[in-house]
């Protein structure tokens, strides 16, 4: 797994770097098309999800992946083992240049997450874990310094960090919050008093939560596998879990719909 693992490292790290030369290149193509559902596509999603594919082509499993095509259910649920990848998740925030994007790059094992990689370009922060050795979080790390794995590694702080402040910490989208999300946060304000909202971008919440800085993510909007898996195994290896609303029943992947219900994350 180690192995997978260090793939999947230097894959996030070299896509960012890809994303960040182009985030700060004044003459960059910033472009913007839209796909099918509407949603937004930039250079750097097309470019980023080229580097993934290059480096976890040299492992043995397939990939799903955002930007490239989806093959049919016939033939995916064939597939024991997948690669799920978002190359840049949060196009929207990436567009409006507030920095809160990420490369999201999970293995999934029997619709399960086993391995995940969160790597945030503008802050230089990885987030990584695999369910049998726990979850972790670098700072100060991108393709450069990364590349020795065994020193970044020294440098990782296990997950979740035991948090100083007091008091019931939710997150939510900054761009999807809706009716639904509000009801919900009005719950918890019921039932725990103040809640402090911390409104945030792409994956950083599921982050948030398996870090410790936040209790609760809240999702009630529509959001695809590749959005969620690297965050899941992630927030799993720290001892949280991703559950569809019930609270109770957690997401699977690569499932025939490659949407995802509404889920908590806790």
């Amino acid at each position: 797994m180690n192995g997978l693992l260090e793939t999947a490292i230097q894959a996030a790290l070299k896509a960012g770097e890809k994303i960040s030369e182009i985030y700060h290149d004044p003459k960059a193509d910033f472009e913007v098309e839209l796909k099918a559902d509407h949603s937004p596509l930039t250079i750097a999603d097309k470019k980023a999800n080229e580097v993934i594919v290059e480096q976890l082509g040299k492992t043995p499993y397939p990939i799903i992946s955002e930007e490239c095509k989806t093959m049919d259910y016939a033939e995916r649920r064939k597939w024991t083992t997948v690669w799920i990848v978002d190359p840049l998740d949060g196009t929207k925030e990436f567009i409006k240049r507030n920095g809160e994007f990420t490369v999201n790059i999970a293995l999934v094992y029997e619709g399960k997450t086993a391995l995940g990689v969160v790597y945030i370009p503008e802050r230089k922060t990885l987030y990584y874990g695999t369910i049998r050795e726990g979850a972790w979080k670098v700072e100060d790390v991108d393709a450069k310094n990364g590349a020795d794995f065994a020193a970044m590694e020294r440098r990782a702080v296990r997950l979740p960090i035991a948090r100083q402040e007091k008091g019931f910490v939710a997150v939510a989208s900054r761009s999807h919050r809706n009716p639904e999300t509000e009801v919900f946060l009005e719950r918890l304000r019921q039932e725990h008093g103040e809640v402090q909202l911390v409104s945030m971008g792409s994956s950083i919440k599921i982050c948030l939560v398996a870090e410790g800085t936040a209790d609760i993510y809240p999702r009630f909007a529509p959001t695809m596998e590749w959005d969620t898996a690297a965050g899941h195994a992630i927030a799993k290896a720290a001892g949280k879990e991703m559950y569809h609303e019930d609270g109770v029943t957690p997401l699977t992947y690569n499932k025939e719909d490659l949407r995802n219900p509404w889920f908590i994350v806790k």
